[in-house]
């Protein structure tokens, strides 16, 4: 299996095994001095990454079970489209999903991954307990009732091997998605919270140019409210792509047709490549009361930006208590760069980003890239303090630790 990451913008350097239980897994972990586990592969830096074992989980036991109408467990490699099939049949659906149904849970919750939505918590917030197993070999479980719960949940893989989530669900939804095309920024700014409220999951997708936002992407439930104009954008007949030029069949049907809340939610279907493959990705985490001055911030450089950059888009989230969380105790918006597959040009642009949004107290999504080091980053997380010392007591040895933790958080 090749030793890249999803995109191949990452060669990992560790030894890569595939264990195929989790006897196996138990003991490959026990006996090693250094351990990372590889899941969908869809982090777009070093977090995943040692210079001891690399645990591949793609043969390990698939398993979900239906606890009851509001709760399930799940082995963590499991990818969010696997799981969304295997609701179906109970019935039940999770909150929300993001733009990719083939990421992992364990990847996902690990590093605050997000859909949109300004009622929409997280997909770590959809955690009610976890068990990991620990550098020792044993393992323990952490519940909401635990006073580490909010620290074990977006938790960088740094106190162990996710072995058992369990996600809170509710009974199945219907969702259509409606694409806008030319939204006016100024009106997008001046009207921020009727747009990002005006359906479920709101998307907007831009390239920082021009007077127009490209397009805005509503998915909102059925039956409901359903947006009949917006801001004299125009409502398209026909799918598109995020991705200018590109085609639209890799993408969730729009249009308005009601569907399953798996198949809506998703910017993609799951029997495709996701999104371009070709790409660099960058997101920071902006607290909703600065979101409008961090985006008019970034308009001003647009022209820096737009020559490297497939698209960006924006969405929202609500506010949740996980310690390490993007949306740690502030409603969030989350403004992603897809860049061209060009780091020689990309790269030297993200601390002119930051330099923009890093005092707008923005914090970067920890799987992707970004160029912030501990210093600048340790200050945007009220309870990091207490996450490092959850980590030293969890994992007194480092074995769990690897370059990117002693970069970004000094661990």
């Amino acid at each position: 299996m090749s030793a890249q990451n999803w995109a191949g913008t990452h060669t990992y350097a560790g030894r890569i095994v595939t264990p195929r239980s989790l006897t196996e897994l138990t003991e490959l972990v026990a006996s090693s001095d250094r351990v990372r586990v590889l899941g969908s592969r869809h982090s777009f830096n070093d977090l995943a990454d040692t210079d001891g074992l690399l645990i591949d989980t793609s043969e390990l036991p698939h398993a979900l079970e239906v606890l009851d109408e509001d709760t399930i467990t799940v082995a963590p490699w499991m990818r969010y489209g696997d799981i969304a099939t295997a609701l179906k049949p109970h019935g039940l659906a999770l909150h929300n999903l993001a733009s990719l149904p083939h990421i992992s849970v364990a990847g996902a919750i690990a590093t605050g991954t997000h859909g949109s939505g300004d009622d929409n918590a997280n997909l770590a917030g959809a955690v009610s307990s976890l068990t990991y197993l620990l550098a020792d070999g044993s393992t323990t479980t952490i519940r909401p009732i635990d006073s580490e719960f909010d620290g074990a949940v977006v938790s960088l893989g740094a106190l162990g091997v996710l072995i058992a989530v369990s996600l809170d669900v509710e009974p199945a939804f219907q969702v259509r998605q409606d694409v806008w095309d030319g939204l006016p920024w100024q009106a997008a700014l001046d009207n921020f919270d009727t747009v990002t409220g005006a359906a479920y999951s709101v998307s907007m997708f831009t390239n920082w140019l021009g007077d127009e936002i490209e397009s805005t992407w509503l998915k909102s439930l059925v039956p409901g409210r359903v947006r009949g104009e917006l801001f004299g954008a125009v409502r398209r007949g026909t799918d598109r792509h995020p991705l200018p030029d590109t085609e639209s069949g890799p993408t969730t049907q729009q249009g308005g047709v009601p569907g399953d809340w798996a198949d809506r939610l998703p910017h993609f279907r799951m029997e495709f490549t996701p999104s371009n493959g070709e790409e660099i990705q960058t997101e920071y985490l902006v607290p909703r009361l600065r979101a409008r001055e961090a985006l008019a911030s970034l308009r001003e450089i647009g022209a820096s930006i737009a020559p490297h950059l497939h698209i960006s888009e924006i969405r929202t989230m609500r506010a949740d208590s996980l310690w390490l969380s993007g949306a740690y105790d502030t409603d969030a918006v989350g403004i992603h760069f897809t860049w061209h597959k060009d780091p020689e040009n990309v790269l030297p642009l993200l601390p002119v980003i930051e330099e923009r949004l890093l005092p707008l107290d923005a914090r970067p999504h920890w799987g992707k890239v970004f160029h912030a080091s501990a210093d600048q980053l340790l200050p945007l997380y009220p309870r990091a303090d207490d996450f490092l010392d959850l980590a030293r007591e969890l994992d007194p040895g480092s074995k769990f630790g690897n370059a990117y933790l002693a970069r970004t958080l000094g661990l």
